[in-house]
């Protein structure tokens, strides 16, 4: 394996490995014919249409648990801050664990760690069911299971980053992580609008029930799978060593290092609104389960158009300026959604949050992906996970400890206005970053 890296201390401008692009014939997939627009270009590739339709059917069963877990949570607790620590538990082992987690994927098939990872996941989510169902659940439930639910997130998100490429090769990643986020956000829609209205007819249980089953989705697609064999992983150097080129391989490159940092204040102060967002809706909007599921639904549509749009013309060599713009609006529109106290204007203003956020969560995650090496794909997307995952619990505790004290408004507003601040920063010190293509 190539772990060389740059000289220690030295920055360097980062420019598209020198990679061979993998044939189609590469894929033992008949992918010629196939003629598909451009926007779904990578659809093309049968084990990537295995995978988006297994991850939209478990995204929705996912984003029924998100809204039936944080409703039941306040309900429980009726407190923001305990909104803030299930948070805090769910993301906080990948602060540990997840820069390990890119070694793991840079050494193991990463298909079978997936399917680990996902029945894992799979479980958990019917335990929380069973304690909901029977009446017994209370928040350290729900804390224990996110502690290990954020474990083994840990290792799955890098796995799924790295693994778009092996389904579609080089040619169509770009394509393929906008239809990934596509799939996402399709599923956003779906999701929030089901559980809000299970939620509400049936209860917390059953929600949780139907995303166990819905991991199956994945489980089943990943089985079915037609993969070239794996290629055995070895490496002269210790876990401990990979784990140390692949920090200095992202410390050393201007473009890497601040396209982090981007992910880093988006986590810290730009998405952790979500976490106090039942409360929100609640206290400030005067509205019940389904607003909340309506307010997530809108949101996901606008995170679909953005998705789309960049499936359609994010090759265009002007996604560094795109990031740009939306990265600084995206704050402003957030400060504006604190403040509101019209439960329609926050539907939409909710569309807009969903395009800043996809904007920025694909656009930082296309450039990554397409200028590393494959040798290093896992140690930096899960340098990309831990920032995305890692560090959001201490947003989410600060966020929820802050709304108990000053309220929801000020609390959201004031991380609003922080990570304006800190994203206006990072652009003019990183010009580079306006140049990627």
């Amino acid at each position: 394996m190539n772990t060389q890296t740059p000289p220690q201390g030295e920055e360097h401008e980062l420019t598209p490995p020198r990679l061979p692009v993998l044939p189609v014939d590469a894929f033992p997939l008949r992918t010629r014919q196939f003629r598909l627009p451009k926007t779904f270009a990578a659809m093309r590739h049968r084990n990537f249409r295995l995978y988006v339709t297994g991850q939209l059917i478990s995204g929705i069963g996912t984003w029924m648990q998100i809204i039936a877990q944080g409703w039941l949570v306040y309900d429980l607790s009726k407190s923001e801050l305990a909104l803030g620590i299930v948070g805090f538990a769910s993301a906080l082992p990948a602060l540990i664990i997840t820069p390990w987690g890119g070694v793991v994927v840079d050494r193991v098939p990463i298909r079978r760690l997936l399917i680990i990872t996902q029945a894992g996941s799979m479980i958990l989510a019917f335990i929380l069911s069973i304690l909901a169902l029977t009446g017994v659940v209370q928040v350290w439930h729900v804390v224990t299971l996110a502690i290990v639910l954020g474990f083994l997130n840990a290792f799955d998100g890098p796995a799924r980053q790295a693994f778009v490429v092996q389904m579609v090769g080089r040619e169509d990643l770009s394509n393929a992580i906008a239809l990934n986020s596509m799939t996402f956000n399709g599923s956003r829609i779906i999701g929030p609008a089901v559980g809000g209205i299970m939620l509400a007819a049936v209860g917390s249980g059953w929600c949780f029930f139907w995303n166990g089953i819905t991991f199956l989705a994945v489980i089943i697609g990943l089985a079915a799978m037609r993969m070239p064999a794996p290629t055995p992983r070895k490496s002269t150097l210790s876990p401990l060593a990979q784990l140390a080129s692949g920090l200095s391989y992202a410390n050393n490159s201007i473009a890497v290092r601040g396209l982090l940092g981007m992910a880093l204040i988006l986590s810290l102060f730009g998405i952790t609104y979500s976490t106090v967002l039942p409360a929100f809706v609640d206290e400030v909007l005067q509205q019940g389960p389904t607003a909340f599921g309506a307010l997530n639904t809108v949101a996901g549509i606008g995170a679909l158009f953005t998705a789309f749009m960049i499936a359609r013309f994010g090759e265009n060599g002007r996604r560094g300026q795109w990031l740009s713009y939306i990265s600084i609006a995206f704050p402003v529109l957030l400060c504006i959604f604190a403040l509101n106290r019209s439960y329609p204007i926050a539907l939409i203003l909710g569309i807009f949050l969903g395009i800043g956020f996809m904007g920025q969560f694909t656009l930082i995650n296309t450039l990554l992906q397409n200028n590393i090496t494959d040798e290093m794909r896992g140690r930096v997307m899960s340098l990309y996970t831990l920032t995305f995952f890692g560090f959001t619990p201490f947003g989410n505790l600060l966020i929820g400890a802050v709304s108990e004290r000053w309220g929801l408004s000020k609390a959201i507003a004031g991380s609003a206005t922080i990570a304006f601040i800190l994203v206006t920063t990072l652009h003019l010190k990183t010009p580079k970053l306006r140049q990627l293509p």
